[in-house]
Order: structure tokens, then sequence, then C-alpha cells
């Protein structure tokens, strides 16, 4: 096969270098297209574009004459064809190796002469893959030479291959003709023919086993900031020694026709695109083919000059290369933000404690929201069940009283519960925003509210006692909340306005005066519009300064609503408070009770008030109220 025919071959079809069609397209599991998994874009000629660098060319200083054998297909010597090089109308600089070998076949550049040694090279403004190079020579090929790389923007070199006559004289190595895998060859270096003799060399030849074009392997090998061909020794044609009227040194120099580079921009199997690099500049010359660019037009989630990190919200596993062998993109995954932050960074440590499942962590979150995956309110702020958890405003500011709510304050807002916005009063103070005291207290200020100094009530703002009754003695079982009284004893020391560790009155015995229910008319219950009706055990309750909470267990839903209740425990919200610290209704613990009542819309508690039906439980009861909400509450 012809060298012109070689060319054609590797140029269109992409020489069959890897996989034997198609370059690394044709690698198990890679696609020109990343919809369906790891891709990779075409292979091109990486001169085109770019200049080529050379130690010298002819006729920079003066006209030069310089001789060469023309082509002939039976390698006999013909008579050579002389020609003059100058810098104006017969010029042959480093270009005319990257221009079109179709389009331009008798273009080329040519050394000055005399010259012994000599340097080409390419240099690219970022990496590439770089998977073959192939020269035309219009001189006789060299001696000796050698192609080095760089990934360090010539920092640094490492040989490619040698290329000699002789390779154990030349450079004490062994030859690949004879030792397979060996670094050097001289399979390209013999002197015939004296023109358009063709070296090629093949990244990959020597590592028929790399199945993954995207491992770190294959990118020690593969990626290239800068390539550098050295001729270090130049060799006559044999034609010359038959003819020695001819003067050796117009045939002392170097000559090439076509100087490729294949290869293609770098994405780690995450793009099939590139466009030009921020810097690059490229060759204006009217004369150049379609050129290869160095930055990759990301997908699968990535991002980079050469989708070598994951995007701002998609760091919720760590980056990866695409598998090029199973053909997996390995997509970076999406952190879970809820829509409140536009960017995340991956954690170890929060990897590792998921089981390598999940690492993301939200940065900036917004929308008055924090934590790993801004997931909860800041302080000052409360989640609004009735909000979508990503809406913008699901994170509502706290609406508590400056005075009644606690002392500590948070981004100048005072703290309230985060999960429903209730607020933490101080001793004496009640109400859903901590605005007023409780019944039994008075002097709202700047430490609560001080319990009254009387058997009964008082006016919340003088503390005159209304209706003292003189001493009320304690009645077990009437409403108090019973796992607190124990703390309280006479052997205490008085309490001081001035503590701040809290005041409840609950710590305060006194009888519970509530008024007796009767289930009367239908018409009442039902217009009374019950969001639940329910058969419950109470368990326990709670003091918790503002306001009690009773754990009760659900034995039975009477009354289905669009509430989510269900049997198991639950928590009721007392609401009326009498004088010392009782609850109306009067909620024993141990007992069962019938419990009709209503939801606090805005923080989704079941509340019981004096509005709340509430009975002891009784089987006939029970089938009473359930007829009653069948028939009469339709």
């Amino acid at each position: 096969m012809s060298c012109r025919w070689a060319v054609c071959v590797v140029l269109c079809c992409g020489g069959g270098l890897w996989g034997g069609v198609s370059g690394l397209l044709n690698v198990a599991g890679v696609s020109p297209r990343c919809d369906t998994g790891a891709c990779n874009p075409g292979l091109g000629n990486l001169v085109t574009g770019r200049d080529l660098r050379t130690s010298s060319t002819c006729g920079l200083d003066s006209s030069q004459l310089l001789c060469s054998y023309s082509d002939n297909q039976e390698l006999s010597c013909q008579q050579p064809s002389c020609h003059k090089c100058n810098s104006d109308t017969h010029s042959h600089p480093p270009s005319a190796m990257a221009d079109s070998p179709f389009r331009y076949p008798r273009t080329w550049w040519q050394s000055a002469q005399s010259s012994h040694r000599e340097t080409i090279q390419l240099d690219l403004e970022t990496h590439f893959y770089f998977t073959h190079l192939i020269l035309i020579f219009k001189s006789p090929r060299p001696a000796a030479m050698v192609l080095e790389r760089s990934q360090d923007f010539g920092e640094s070199w490492t040989p490619y291959k040698y290329f000699a006559t002789n390779c154990s004289h030349t450079f004490g190595l062994h030859d690949d003709m004879r030792v397979s895998g060996a670094i050097c060859t001289s399979r390209y270096s013999a002197p015939l023919p004296c023109t358009r003799g063709e070296v090629i060399f093949r990244a990959l030849s020597a590592w028929p086993e790399l199945e993954d074009p995207y491992s770190l392997k294959a990118q020690d090998l593969l990626k290239v900031t800068n390539l550098r061909v050295q001729l270090l020794k130049r060799q006559d044609c044999p034609c010359l020694s038959k003819n020695p009227a001819l003067k050796p040194q117009h045939f002392a120099h170097y000559a090439i026709y076509d100087f490729i580079v294949k290869g293609s921009c770098f994405c780690n199997g995450h793009a099939d695109q590139c466009v030009p690099t921020a810097d690059f500049r490229p060759v204006r010359d009217r004369r150049l083919n379609a050129q290869v660019h160095g930055k990759c037009i990301c997908r699968h989630n990535t991002e980079g000059e050469h989708c070598d990190r994951c995007s701002p919200l998609y760091n919720d596993q760590p980056w990866q290369a695409a598998d090029g062998k199973s053909g997996a993109p390995r997509e970076c995954q999406k952190c879970l933000c809820n829509d409140h932050a536009e960017s995340c960074h991956f954690d170890l440590g929060v990897w590792l404690a998921s089981g390598n499942h999940s690492g993301g962590v939200c940065d900036d979150c917004k929308h008055n929201t924090e934590g790993q995956h801004c997931h909860r309110c800041q302080p000052g702020f409360y989640r609004d069940l009735r909000s979508h958890v990503s809406a913008p405003d699901v994170c509502k500011p706290c609406s508590c009283h400056a005075v009644g709510s606690s002392s500590f304050l948070v981004r100048r807002s005072p703290w309230c519960e985060p999960s429903h916005g209730d607020c933490v009063c101080k001793p004496g103070v009640a109400g859903p925003y901590c605005d007023q005291c409780m019944v039994g207290y008075w002097g709202f200020g700047q430490y609560g509210c001080r319990p009254c100094a009387c058997a009964g009530s008082c006016d919340p703002f003088t503390g005159d006692c209304i209706n003292s009754n003189g001493d009320i003695e304690w009645y077990p079982g009437q409403g108090q909340i019973p796992d607190l009284y124990s703390t309280w004893n006479e052997s205490e020391a008085a309490w001081s306005w001035e503590d701040e560790q809290g005041f409840s009155a609950l710590r305060h015995s006194g009888k519970c005066e509530c008024r007796d229910q009767v289930l009367g008319n239908p018409k009442v219950f039902c217009n009374m519009k019950y969001t639940y009706v329910l058969k419950v055990r109470i368990l326990s309750a709670h003091d918790r300064g503002s306001h009690a909470e009773v754990n009760v267990k659900i034995k039975k839903v009477l009354k289905l609503t669009k509430l989510k209740i269900r049997r198991g425990k639950r928590v009721l919200f007392p609401e009326s408070w009498t004088n010392r610290g009782c609850t109306c209704p009067v909620l024993n613990p141990a007992m069962e009770y019938l419990v009709a009542g209503h939801e606090d819309v805005r923080s989704g508690r079941l509340v019981v008030n004096m509005k709340s039906f509430v009975q002891p439980w009784k089987a006939d009861l029970g089938r009473r109220v359930i007829h009653i909400l069948k028939t009469d509450c339709q």
C-alpha cells in the first residue's frame, strides 16, 4: 500500500488504532452520543489551527539551492530535482506540514541546509488525548529520531518511542522488531524510499490490554500537553552515491510533507463535543480543515474544562470518570437541598457515615433554612406545616413577644419551637405568642409574671385578689398533672422573683373547678364541628412552662376527617387553665375518655379546651356519639 493511501485510511477511517475502526469511539461501551452512556468527542488532527515550531527553516536568511529525489514506486534512482528556497515565493515554512494532505499534497517544510539536528514541537493550550502520529517525509527518513511527550506544558518530557536503523548501537535499546514491546524500532528508519517515506506511531500499540480509555492508566499513556519530535541523524538517499557529480550539501536537509497528530478533546467520557478554550487563538489560514478544540461541552451533570468535577448542585457522590469498558456514564448525583440551595459539596465523613450512599452537604441554604439538606428552619423561624418543604416561604419568622418570650434572642428575633412555631414563655407567661400572664399570675414584664398572692385569681395588671376563698385544699386526681408535683415540698426554698429557673402554676396545688359537660341536643354537638372524635386512654402529662401536654393512647377513631389520625400514641394540648394550675376539661391519668375537639390549623395540634367535649368513656356513650355522627351530623 502506498504512503498516500495509508494517510487516507488513517484520516478518513480513524486508522484502526483503537478497536480497529474509529479510535476511542470503538471501545466497548463508548458511544459518540452521551445520551446512551459513556461518550467521547471524535478524533481529529491536533496540529490543525496550531503552530508547529522547528529549529530552522530554509531560506530565512538567504536563498538556498536544495535538491531531492522524485517519487518512484519501483524505488529505482531517478534524476533528482532541484529548486531554490527563500522567504518569499519559494518558502517552505513549518505550517506547510499542517495543511490538508489531500488539498495540498505538494507543500512541505524544509530545514536549513546542512542542518544535522532538528526539533519539531507542537504546543497545545490544554490537555488532549493523543492516539497516533503520522509523518510523511520528502527527504529520506532520519537514521535516528525520538518522539517525546509532556503532560505539564513542557516542564518535563517522557519518550514515547525511539526510531533508529540500529537501536542497540544508537540508543542501547532493544528493537521491537526482535523484542516485542521494546521502546525502540527500526521499522521506519530505512533510507528507502528517498521521498514520501512514512513514520507511524500508535500510542496504544504497546497496551493491547487497555480496555477503559478513561482509567488512570489510560490517562497516563494518552494525555498530553506537548509533543516533540527530535530528528537526531540524517541519512542520505542511496541514489546519491551513484552520481558523484552532485553536491552532497544540496541534499543535506530534513523535509516533511505532513505532520499529523491524531487525537481528541479530553473529557473523561462525559462529553461528545468541544469548543475553544478561553485563551485559544487559532492560526488563521484558509487552507486549514476543521480544528479539534479543547474545552468540553459537559454532560452527565459534570463541569470543568475536561468535565473533571461535578456541577455545583450535583456533589452527593464522589466525581468519577465514565466507565469506558461497560459504558456506564457514572453521572454526578444531585444533592437533596429541597430547592433552598444552589450548590453543595461532597463531605467524606458524611459519605462514610451513610454507608457510602450520600455525602452531599448543601451550601448557603436560602429561605431561612439550614442543615445538611436545608431541611430545618434557622433559629428564629419555624416550619409552616401547610407549605411544601421546598416552598420559599416554608420557614416563617417566630411571632413571639419580645418581652414575654424566653430571654435569649437569635438574630434579633425571639426563638420559637422550629417544628411548629410555639414560643417558649417566661415564668408565668401564657398564650401562643407569650404575650399575657397565665391565670393566677400578674405583672407582665421583663422576668415574666408573678404568682398571685391569693387563694383564687387576681387582677393581671395590679395583682389585686379576685374571689379569694382562703386556703384551698389539694384534691388528688382533679385535673392536676401528676408527674410534676412530686418535685414540690414544703422544705423547698421560697421562690425568688428574679429566679430565671422558671415557674409554673402547676407547682402550686389547688382544686380544679370545671363545668360538667353533658351530651344533650345532637344539633348542638354537630354545630361544634369537631375535627376529631376519639376514644383515648390517658398515659401521662407534662408541664412545659407555657402550656401542658397530655400523652394519650388513641384506642378508637370515631370520626374520620382530613386529619391523619391513627391508633397509637399521640399528644393532646389542653388550653384552659383554672386559677391554680388545673386544666379543664379534667383528664385524669389511667382513665379512658371520649374526647371531641378541634385542630390548631397553624401548628397541627389536637387541642382540648372548654369548647371540647370530654366524658369518661362508656360503651353506650360511644354508641350514641357514633349514631349522632352518622345521622345528625351528615
